[in-house]
């Protein structure tokens, strides 16, 4: 490069580019069998500025990680075979610190008129941060894949272990779908905290707050779960919850629950579920499948004990959990749950009724559309759509509109612009969604919010309660 060049505005402005884009440039004058290093090259890769003998090339690859080196002379002898351009990916051991990163090189190859190389020019960059993220990524996706399947199977199992221990398809709806609502409940949890914990308090509250507001009183200190002690826990608060509900302290106006939890000194915790108030209690003749869960599954994935006496006065439960189930605090802690829509529960005057109602139902997944379409149907609605994609929904607005069921996303865009235009023309809705939002309904609307996995039952006692009241 001459002085003349170095001065030149090109050059100057070649200069800032590079240094904006974090790249390094080098020259390999194969004719004088030398290679030209720049200071930017030098900070990247540690090794000497300036003019150096190349040694037929090998004066550099000393400096490529072994488990790399075979690949790179292998593609660099290739590119000189015939090719006007290079672009490689490698780990270079620093030669000033001895540290490993990881580099782009990449540039253009010149050849005289015979076609053999005269040189080399190009940039090198340091991509060692970008190849951590990648790495990190398909760990992330490695354990996404491994949690989905995880889930699936004890989905799986749910519905087997349910269905074996019921004699009516009500009584597994009814089973089975309190047990996957307690599963998406410390799921939700979960993700929110990064699945680095659930709080013991969120999942407690998240099982009993709106089932008997004034019945049920929660104490505890601040303690966090792993995952796996975060879904057994939640699966055991909700088959204590539905027992209240159906035949203890829950299922009278005057029962109470007193749910305590405290750190054991060896590690871990204790949870004592303690019923009083309510009918007198009388051990039940038939283990079902949710009792199996309580004192066999609980235990055994909290790394403890579950025991549950049936006395006299009420139902007391002792989990005990080992240090295994504990997790430290997470970086990212959710707030408390904050549910919109609780359970149906179907009274004298019998299931929800939209007779003469237009309903209209956005949901992109199809069965999920189809199951919604058929409740609502039944319940007595004219349904409108459903619709699938965005567009689809806003074409549906023209025509006549009682209520609206919405799920948050649609695949992958927001519903938002639909919950706008309802909202201008005070036409009540309810969102019906996966996405877990502990402050309130998307996007700030005034809408109940019923989070999948839900009963369509809800959803239609829902949209009765919001016709009612517009």
């Amino acid at each position: 490069m001459t002085r003349e060049l170095d001065r030149s505005p090109d050059r100057r402005r070649l200069d800032l580019a590079l240094q904006a884009a974090g790249l390094g440039e080098f020259e390999w004058d194969i004719a004088r069998d030398v290679f030209v290093i720049s200071e930017r090259m030098a900070a990247i890769t540690g090794l000497p500025a300036g003019e150096a003998p190349a040694e037929g090339g090998r004066a550099l690859q000393t400096h490529i990680h072994s488990d790399d080196l075979e690949t790179v002379l292998a593609e660099r002898e290739a590119d000189l075979a015939g090719r006007n351009a290079f672009d490689a990916e490698f780990r270079h051991v620093r030669p000033d610190d001895g540290r490993t990163i990881c580099v782009r090189a990449a540039g253009v190859i010149l050849r005289d008129d015979a076609g053999q190389p005269i040189s080399v020019t190009g940039i090198v960059q340091d991509i060692t941060a970008r190849r951590r993220e990648d790495e990190q990524r398909q760990e992330l996706m490695a354990e996404l894949d491994h949690r989905v399947k995880n889930v699936l199977a004890t989905v799986q199992a749910l519905a087997i272990q349910t269905a074996k221990r019921t004699t009516s398809l009500q009584a597994f709806l009814s089973n089975f779908g309190g047990r996957l609502k307690a599963m998406a409940s410390a799921n939700e949890l979960l993700t929110a905290a990064r699945w680095r914990g659930a709080a013991v308090e969120h999942l407690v509250a998240a099982e009993l707050k709106a089932l008997a507001p004034g019945q049920v009183r929660s104490e505890g200190p601040e303690l966090f779960l792993t995952p796996r002690a975060a879904n057994a826990l939640s699966l055991a608060l909700h088959e204590l919850a539905a027992n209240a509900v159906k035949f203890g302290a829950l299922s009278v106006d005057s029962g109470q629950v007193h749910v305590r939890w405290s750190p054991l000194p060896a590690g871990g915790f204790e949870l004592v579920w303690t019923e009083s108030g309510g009918p007198r209690v009388v051990p039940p003749r038939r283990r079902g499948f949710g009792s199996t869960l309580l004192e066999q599954v609980t235990g055994r994935e909290l790394n403890g004990e579950a025991i549950v006496e049936y006395q006299p006065a009420g139902v007391r439960a002792r989990l005990k959990a080992g240090p295994q189930a504990v997790a430290p605090r997470p970086e990212t802690v959710p707030d408390a749950p904050t549910p919109r829509v609780t359970e149906t529960v179907v009274t004298s005057s019998g299931p929800a009724s939209l007779k003469g109602s237009r309903v209209l139902i956005v949901e992109d997944a199809v069965l999920l559309a189809l199951e919604l379409e058929t409740g609502l149907s039944e319940a007595g609605a004219e349904v409108v759509g459903p619709a699938y994609e965005l567009e689809e929904a806003m074409a549906l607005l023209d025509r006549p509109i009682d209520a609206a069921v919405l799920d948050a996303n649609l695949n992958g865009r927001s519903v938002m612009p639909v919950a706008e235009v309802l909202s201008q023309r005070n036409i009540p809705f309810v969102f019906a969604t996966g996405y877990g939002e502990n402050g309130g309904a998307p996007g700030g609307f005034d809408a109940p919010v019923i989070r999948k996995p839900y009963d369509v039952t809800q959803v239609a006692a829902a949209v009765a309660e919001l016709l009612a009241a517009s």
